[in-house]
């Protein structure tokens, strides 16, 4: 399985140590974390420097928001697919998440395990 890499953005340094730490889980074998970030902002810097496979990406941050990094970040990774990890549970969050190029929604708090199934979905 060839490698492939992830971003994490997140505002939590809590919520973006446990993602970095989960995706080194057997069961994805092959993710690689090349940047984290705690805001849209340096989401979009680490983007274009990294060119990620993959992102979690929350909602909710200072400077520039999920939703707005979303859209941005469409056009500087055209091909990633982003799990939004939020804890932002109403459902007009996630679907304009969705619209906006997300591939999947993860609620915060989560376990383990539901993280890294999301994460396989994500890969699949």
């Amino acid at each position: 399985m060839t490698s492939k890499s992830l971003m994490v953005v997140d505002d939590s340094m809590i919520f973006r140590n446990r993602i970095a730490r989960l995706a080194g889980d057997q069961r994805l074998q092959g993710i690689t974390v090349v940047a984290t970030a705690e805001d849209g902002a340096q989401a979009l810097q680490q983007a274009k420097l990294h060119k990620p496979d993959f992102v979690t990406m929350d909602l909710t941050m200072p400077v520039m928001d999920g939703p707005a990094c979303l859209e941005s970040l469409r056009s500087v990774l055209p091909d990633a697919r982003v799990l939004v990890v939020s804890a932002l549970s109403d459902r007009a969050t996630a679907l304009k998440a969705m619209t906006k190029g997300a591939h999947g929604f993860l609620l915060k708090p989560f376990s383990d395990e539901q993280l890294v199934e999301s994460l396989q979905e994500l890969m699949a």
